[in-house]
């Protein structure tokens, strides 16, 4: 992407880290933890036949290394992760918290040398919702796909609709989704009870969230596997 939209991501991401209360996103919390059990039983059945063990995986966006250490507790090697991340104080973070064989770049996605065609598993979670410009969502969909080898994959977790109260992100419906891969078989399962109810309901009791959770509709984020032929 241009100097000027990955400084506008910083500034985005910047503001939300500031207006973070990391208490909400911590495992100790009973909304979070129910949608992060959620999305490990989706991300299980998605990668059901791949051997974790032997994939090249490249995070796209690894923030500080949560997705990176979910694919290692599933039977990834470290030495084969990458992760690479705009803010240089979240790599850092992530390269604290993996162990030393994981490779952390801090660098822009679109200038970050990663070899065509070297990828077996892309993970892209929560990254193009924070790309608010249709051109830079292209631009990073086709270095991703152009990274990908045939028969890989990409992991897709992101949030379906917009959030009005936060205009530093927007929604990536699954039909944008297949816009941008368009040449991708698609598996994709609807996932993570709406942040405002769910948080509601957890408060009044944890086990309120499956039984919500249960109407599709009441869903706000896909995840996605990808395959490239």
């Amino acid at each position: 992407m241009s100097q000027d939209e990955s400084s506008r991501v910083r500034q985005r991401y910047a503001r939300r880290d500031a207006a973070l209360d990391a208490r909400r996103y911590a495992l100790t919390d009973a909304y979070a933890l129910a949608a992060w059990q959620e999305r490990q039983r989706a991300m299980v059945r998605l990668l059901a036949g791949r051997r974790l063990a032997d994939l090249s995986v490249l995070e796209v966006g690894c923030g500080s290394g949560g997705n990176l250490q979910d694919l290692i507790r599933l039977g990834a090697t470290p030495a084969l992760l990458q992760g690479l991340e705009l803010q240089a104080e979240r790599a850092g973070q992530a390269r604290a918290a993996l162990p030393a064989a994981c490779r952390i770049h801090a660098a822009d996605a679109l200038q970050a040398d990663v070899p065509e065609a070297s990828q077996d598993l892309l993970l892209l979670f929560t990254v193009f919702s924070s790309l608010l410009s249709d051109a830079a969502q292209q631009a990073l969909a086709a270095r991703a796909w152009h990274w990908l080898r045939p028969g890989g994959a990409v992991l897709w977790h992101d949030f379906t609709v917009g959030n009005p109260r936060n205009p530093d992100v927007r929604g990536v419906p699954l039909a944008r989704v297949r816009a941008l891969l368009p040449q991708g078989r698609m598996q994709a399962r609807r996932v993570t009870l709406a942040p405002p109810l769910g948080r509601m309901l957890c408060r009044a009791h944890p086990g309120l969230y499956a039984w919500a959770n249960a109407l599709p509709w009441l869903r706000t984020h896909v995840l996605c596997l990808i395959e490239k032929p």
